[in-house]
């Protein structure tokens, strides 16, 4: 991996479902993971990825399945990195995006009820 990002938003380690009141920095980073959740374009991204054969795709597999412009979907995909939701690997002149399941299994852990948890 030449060029992976690594995450701006950190996912807070309290759920506001613990059962005691969430701290205010950490809702702000939550809110902001899920504002990059909260967009139709990025959770259709979010599965295309996933379901690519590598589970990695470029901005050049991912224009004609959701029929946007590149320019909007190097902004999500921007978006969704920034998060932590996603890992960019540069290859040459092309970059690589793939899903970060911990990311993705720690928002789901901070969103489920305690006694719902395994």
């Amino acid at each position: 991996m030449d060029d992976v990002k690594t995450a701006k938003t950190a996912s807070p380690a309290i759920s506001p479902l613990a059962g005691e009141p969430i701290k205010r920095a950490d809702a702000e980073k939550l809110a902001g993971v899920l504002k990059a959740f909260a967009d139709p374009a990025r959770l259709r991204l979010l599965s295309l990825i996933q379901s690519a054969p590598n589970g990695e795709a470029s901005v050049s597999d991912l224009t004609a399945p959701l029929g946007l412009s590149q320019p909007t979907v190097s902004h999500h995909l921007r978006i969704l990195t920034e998060a932590g939701l996603l890992e960019r690997d540069k290859r040459g002149v092309w970059a690589y995006y793939r899903l970060v399941p911990t990311a993705i299994a720690a928002i789901a852990d901070l969103l489920t009820p305690p006694r719902k948890r395994p």
